[in-house]
């Protein structure tokens, strides 16, 4: 299970069929992730620390 939905792995599919190589896509959407997951912890903390106000 790559843990992509239908549509993503459908994209990611159609560029790999394209050209684009394989091993740099599974690189770019890891870091996408780890971005968002970063993103995701930042809003929350910012939440929590705005009710303490």
């Amino acid at each position: 299970n790559c843990q992509l939905d239908r549509r993503t792995l459908s994209i990611c599919i159609s560029m790999i069929e394209n050209g684009v190589n394989p091993e740099a896509l599974a690189t770019v959407v890891k870091e996408l992730r780890k971005e968002a997951q970063e993103v995701e912890l930042n809003i929350k903390a910012k939440e929590t620390s705005q009710r303490r106000k």
